[in-house]
Parts: structure tokens; C-alpha cells; sequence
């Protein structure tokens, strides 16, 4: 498949390849997805990640559950679409996969449950002064979610004003922070990364 940035923003049956054609796709499709993740994965401090979704990615991730998972069924499928759908960015919209990477029992242990409500705990902030704060994804946060022990994943997005949008579109600076009291830390984004994300959020 080649490009998608004209295409529809919500993947349907149609976009996702059966096993066989799988198969012959997948190792130009991987290489191609390995180098965008690379562009889209921004480290905040040493526990947390953010991988920042868009078309591309969410449809990487069906087709390999699909894959190992074997779904052969269209019911199959249409029900991972409907769950990974609502991570493809709409227009004045930035989605994330936040992972909490720890790397032990015993360093889960300790920071998961120090973390609880890590994932509201992020923003964007911009060269203006302005800031996003992340927004858990309604329907993965229920699953997610509890009051003495977070995650090691998390859905989110960042809902942005016109003029935010305008800042990644003009690759001004904007800093990635987490505030939660048990993690404080700062990333700037690289100047590839603001280009991905004005390309998401601008439509």
C-alpha cells in the first residue's frame, strides 16, 4: 500500500489486507512503519514514552494482531477497527499510546502504583505560552483505570485550539512534560517529530 496521508482518517474492512497479501506487504510496510514510529516515539524522562498515533501505525497494529491472532473473519476484524479507530488523529486532534516502561517485578511494584493517573498527567506546552493537557480515551480508560494501581499503557489525546494547530504547522518549539507528582519531566520535541504532528492535527 502506498501512502495514506489522502485518504479517509478511519480505517475500514477494505484497508486491512488478508493473511496472504499480509504476508507479501509486510516487510516494506514494517520497515516503513519501524522508521515512522522512530519520527513519532518521544521518551519522557526514563519511565515514560509516548508514541504518537496516526493512520499508519493504527493500521500496522490490526494487521499484526490480525496476523498472530489469526482473524480470519470480517466480525473478527471489524471489532479490532472498532477499538483502534478512535486512535487515528481527527483535524485539531493529537493521539498517543502512552507506555510506562519499567522493566522488572520489582520496578513495577514500586512505581505502579506511585503513578496512578499518570496519563491525565501530560501536556504539550507551546512557544505562546499555551498548553494541551491529555485526555484519556473514553473507552480504553475504564479498562485501564484504577484508583490504587495504574497501567503500563494508556490512551490518549491532546484536543488543540487553532492557534496550537497553527504552531506545529509553523514547527515552532513545544515541550512535552510530564507533572505528576512521582514523575516530573520535560521533552522537547524534535523538529521531525512537530512535522508528523502538523501533519495530524492540521488535516
Amino acid at each position: 500500500m502506498s501512502g495514506l496521508e489522502s485518504a479517509p482518517r478511519r480505517l475500514a474492512l477494505e484497508d486491512i489486507a488478508d493473511l496472504r497479501a499480509y504476508e507479501r506487504e509486510r516487510p516494506e510496510f514494517l520497515a516503513r512503519v519501524i522508521d515512522l514510529k522512530r519520527r513519532r516515539r518521544v521518551p519522557v524522562g526514563p519511565m515514560l514514552t509516548l508514541l504518537f498515533e496516526n493512520r499508519d501505525t493504527v493500521r500496522f497494529q490490526i494487521q499484526e494482531m490480525a496476523r498472530v491472532e489469526r482473524l480470519l473473519s470480517d466480525a473478527a476484524v471489524q471489532a479490532e477497527l472498532d477499538v483502534y479507530n478512535a486512535l487515528i488523529p481527527e483535524p485539531g486532534r493529537l493521539s498517543a499510546t502512552l507506555f510506562v516502561e519499567l522493566t522488572s517485578e520489582d520496578l513495577l511494584r514500586e512505581w505502579l502504583p506511585r503513578l496512578v493517573g499518570v496519563e491525565r498527567e501530560l501536556e504539550l506546552r507551546f512557544a505562546g505560552g499555551s498548553c494541551a493537557r491529555a485526555v484519556t480515551e473514553e473507552q480504553h480508560a475504564e479498562r485501564l483505570t484504577r484508583e490504587d494501581i495504574t497501567s503500563t499503557v494508556h490512551f490518549i489525546r491532546f484536543e488543540l485550539t487553532p492557534e496550537q494547530v497553527a504552531a506545529l504547522v509553523a514547527g515552532e518549539r513545544v515541550v512535552v512534560a510530564a507533572t505528576h507528582p512521582a514523575c516530573r519531566e520535560e521533552t522537547v520535541l524534535a523538529p521531525e517529530t512537530v512535522a508528523e504532528l502538523a501533519a495530524d492535527a492540521a488535516g
